[in-house]
């Protein structure tokens, strides 16, 4: 007697995104696990790898702007996943969102204007069928500091702040500039100050929209604050006990000033 044996269709998990928001289940954020996509009634002209996560194999996906979430589920902006879901997901998200827009804006070569194909063995490139141009994801180096003057730490208010949050100072690195260079650059620029004894803190991969984000410690050296108005509303030396409204936790702006104020607090207390 043959027994036949019946496999169970693989899960992958699937990212599914409607312009900047990402489908998610109703009761606990999860991404949806199906064999394929089309399991949740949804249609889609473009998907690609991403990688794994909980040992499935992820795919993202671009939906239609007009898509209508299916029953369990609801679509939720990616920077407001932050402050749900836990680092791992978020972080595959990230990846995700940032794949997907590079594959949206590199369709073209930008040397010959000539369609894009994929890479022949499979690499995350498009490639130049005529001018045989490769174009590689790219990110954007960003520097975030936290500064410190005796037991306070440096905080500002960006223009574009719709709350009334403060953070770090940051700012992209420019063509030329090593990371020191630039967290000191942008200090000047948007504060006034001068800083010292700089100390690398951690990094962050900040898909709003390829950025990297790349935080350091400081200390305050000298100079009086004097904004930059066009970006800073308002900069402060803030006690560590008397802090304002700060960005959520898991992003690299909380991890860096509440390490800081941590630092603060053994030091000043």
């Amino acid at each position: 007697m043959t027994l036949s044996v019946v496999t169970q269709p693989e899960r992958k998990l699937w990212l599914l995104f409607r312009g900047h928001e990402l489908l998610v289940a109703v009761d606990d954020f999860r991404f949806p696990q199906h064999e394929h996509y089309a399991a949740l009634g949804l249609i889609a002209d473009e998907h690609h790898a991403v990688g794994q996560l909980h040992g499935l194999d992820a795919h993202v996906v671009r939906l239609a702007e007009d898509t209508i979430a299916p029953e369990g589920y609801h679509f939720q902006s990616l920077r407001s996943l932050l402050m749900i879901i836990d680092a791992d997901s978020f972080s595959l998200a990230a990846t995700a969102s940032q794949v997907l827009e590079w594959y949206k804006s590199h369709r073209f070569c930008s040397r010959c204007g000539t369609p894009t194909e994929a890479h022949p063995r499979g690499e995350r490139a498009r490639v130049c069928p005529s001018c045989t141009y490769h174009q590689y994801p790219r990110i954007h180096p960003c520097v975030i500091v936290a500064i410190t003057k005796n037991d306070t730490i440096l905080l500002a208010r960006a223009q574009r702040f719709t709350r009334p949050m403060y953070s770090l100072l940051a700012g992209f690195v420019e063509v030329g500039e090593t990371l020191e260079h630039a967290v000191m650059r942008e200090v000047a620029e948007e504060s006034g100050l001068q800083v010292k004894n700089l100390r690398y803190f951690g990094s962050q991969s900040w898909p709003f929209p390829n950025n990297l984000m790349l935080a350091f410690q400081a200390e305050w050296a000298s100079g009086e604050i004097v904004i930059q108005e066009e970006e800073i509303m308002d900069a402060q030396f803030f006690r560590f006990d008397n802090l304002p409204e700060i960005p959520p936790s898991g992003s690299i702006a909380s991890q860096v000033i509440h390490a800081t104020v941590t630092e603060l607090a053994a030091k000043y207390r």
